[in-house]
């Protein structure tokens, strides 16, 4: 059985003409669940299943958890999500409404995750919200598509937080060919860990979390998104949460689809001025969705 769907792909005809090169849209935030995180982790919980698994558990600042309350409900097991107390009321009401049991732990993401663990028992799963080469192999998916539509960009555009997103498109364009292709990889000042950690060769941790795109907010970064930066052509992005609030209200406008701010980010990166994407006559942006943020929520940032 296969949870996600397979997105459009689309040519944005605005940002083509404006940035003089063709544009692509990968549509992730259509994915049932708001985000392209429905991949991995659906194949993490169908895995997880089919070897005796009868309750999946989850760490989340938000997508994640959504993303496994929806496989939860899809294939019939309880679910618990743990969150911090930084986790939106909308997020939070989103898990909910799916039917998994929502906990809400600690200041931030990692004392969520630590609790999540110690619920663990010989019949749960735990489903990580980016650290899992389960999650890499389906978040590949989404470059499958692109190639099998017949496209192969000059340069790939997509946001960063943890890294899984990072790694399983970094995995797909690998087995399609792609190792040449660069990645801009995209982060909001407040929540730059992935800039910081490949500056030094190793995982950073931030001491806090300060940009409202707190589906970027991971500390630290997981270990093979640093070590893909050894391999592949990846160059490191960072912008300014206005930057990113004014992408997703002209995503709204020009395509009539909502994002969050984690996503606005690689959006904002188009109007930047990058040598990668300089170069490239086609680039892929990964929509990534997000379903965290509302347009009145989007509006009062924008005033801020």
């Amino acid at each position: 059985m296969t949870l996600y769907i397979n997105t459009p792909l689309l040519r944005s005809q605005s940002n083509s003409v404006r940035l003089g090169k063709t544009v692509w849209l990968k549509m992730e935030g259509l994915q049932p669940s708001g985000s392209f995180k429905l991949r991995g982790i659906s194949h993490a919980c169908t895995w997880h299943m089919e070897r005796g698994a009868k309750h999946f558990i989850s760490s989340s600042g938000g997508n994640a958890g959504m993303a496994v309350a929806y496989c939860g409900r899809v294939l019939g097991l309880p679910v618990t999500v743990v969150v911090p107390e930084s986790t939106s009321a909308r997020a939070r009401a989103l898990i909910e409404l799916e039917g998994a049991s929502l906990v809400v732990h600690g200041k931030s993401w990692a004392e969520a995750n630590a609790y999540a663990m110690s619920l663990l028992t010989e019949h749960t799963a735990f489903i990580h919200p980016f650290d899992d080469a389960l999650l890499w192999e389906g978040h590949a998916t989404l470059i499958d598509e692109v190639a099998q539509a017949g496209v192969r960009p000059g340069a790939v555009l997509l946001s960063v937080g943890g890294g899984g997103l990072l790694c399983g498109v970094l995995e797909g364009m690998t087995r399609n060919g792609w190792g040449d292709v660069p990645v801009v990889a995209v982060e909001t000042e407040g929540a730059a860990s992935y800039s910081a950690s490949i500056a030094v060769g190793k995982p950073v941790s931030l001491p806090e979390i300060t940009s409202i795109a707190t589906s970027l907010g991971a500390r630290s970064p997981c270990q093979q998104a640093v070590d893909w930066a050894k391999r592949h052509p990846i160059r490191s992005v960072v912008v300014s949460d206005a930057a990113a609030v004014a992408a997703c209200l002209r995503l709204l406008d020009e395509h009539r689809v909502l994002v969050e701010p984690a996503c606005g980010a690689t959006l904002a990166a188009l109007d930047h001025d990058i040598s990668e994407l300089n170069a490239a006559e086609d680039v892929l942006v990964v929509v990534c969705g997000g379903a965290s943020s509302t347009v009145a929520d989007l509006l009062a940032w924008q005033r801020t």
